[in-house]
């Protein structure tokens, strides 16, 4: 185990995952509409879920701050593209680049990720 996942050379940002596949599914979440990895502040590493976080991380979770709602902390598995919290969270359930359909039941998980 590490704080500082190594960079799947599937992605070009530094991802860790239990079970990642090539859209970032994992083995938590693996349905067709689980492709987002979130970039935890904590770690600057993204993960597609929290508990793969918990699994790999040394370090408890930090939540996203309201102030940096405007960095880019969401990636699109189907596009590669990496969204704003911001975006993320008005986009609506799709990918604004390339309308991937995302889960909208991550929503429910976001008080784990972003600050309210």
């Amino acid at each position: 185990m590490t704080d500082r996942p190594t960079v799947d050379d599937r992605f070009t940002v530094p991802l860790a995952g239990v079970d990642v596949d090539e859209q970032t599914r994992c083995a938590h979440y693996s349905t067709d509409r689980d492709v987002i990895a979130i970039r935890f502040p904590c770690c600057n590493a993204y993960y597609p879920c929290f508990r793969c976080h918990e699994a790999i991380a040394e370090h408890p979770t930090e939540q996203w701050p309201r102030d940096r709602f405007d960095e880019p902390a969401v990636l699109c598995g189907r596009c590669r593209s990496t969204l704003s919290v911001r975006e993320y969270l008005d986009c609506e359930h799709e990918c604004p680049n390339c309308g991937a359909a995302f889960n909208p039941g991550c929503l429910t998980h976001s008080p784990r990720y972003f600050h309210g």
